[in-house]
């Protein structure tokens, strides 16, 4: 019986000079690595961006949510929010966005954080503030830091992508694979033409093949 051929191709650097199995190893590694990374941006983990696949606990609750799972590859807007902030009432045009925009594939998600404080401290008025009074539906999580050292996985990755928060109710539109479209500030309202335009076009990308 005839014994299948092997061969060996040493690794070569660009003088074309054989290198060590050792340095051939590395240098595969670090070239997959790059290929892995891009061009800074953080990994995709299973089609969806590293910096979002997290476990968050929801609003006055005991359940918590992974963020990629929510996502699912669809385009997000992110906001910071606070229930004692003269922007609080900004949640009244952030839910008829949600209700717009959540059938097309736009999903909402409202980070609750006391960083300029103007949070409240017990998460049931919180809740109610959201849910009752303004008749949230998107998905709200728990309060956690949006700035700083403190910040939570998310806001760190919007901030390296474009700047933190400078106040509540920033808004940041981000595009299935991660990268962030556009960061709006407390002022620019839910209703906003400018805003408007660019879920518009972000969702018109986001259903071509």
């Amino acid at each position: 019986m005839m014994r299948p051929q092997t061969y060996a191709f040493p690794l070569t650097n660009v003088e074309g000079q054989p290198m060590s199995l050792r340095h051939s190893i590395t240098r595969l590694f670090a070239l997959a690595l790059l290929t892995l990374l891009g061009n800074g941006t953080p990994a995709m983990a299973a089609g969806c961006p590293a910096w979002l696949d997290h476990d968050f606990q929801k609003l006055h609750s005991s359940e918590s949510v992974n963020l990629c799972k929510l996502a699912a590859g669809k385009p997000l807007l992110i906001v910071n929010t606070a229930s004692h902030c003269g922007f609080t009432p900004q949640f009244k045009g952030l839910e008829a966005l949600h209700e717009k925009y959540s059938d097309r594939g736009l999903v909402m998600i409202g980070f609750p954080s006391n960083d300029f404080l103007q949070e409240s401290k017990d998460q049931s008025e919180t809740a109610t503030i959201c849910y009752m009074n303004y008749g949230v539906k998107f998905t709200m999580l728990a309060p956690t830091a949006v700035r700083g050292a403190d910040a939570n996985p998310v806001f760190r990755e919007l901030a390296r992508q474009t700047t933190q928060p400078g106040w509540n109710f920033n808004k940041y539109l981000v595009a299935p694979d991660g990268k962030v479209i556009a960061h709006f500030g407390s002022t620019v309202t839910p209703d906003s033409k400018t805003l408007n335009q660019a879920i518009e076009k972000l969702l018109q990308g986001a259903a071509r093949p």
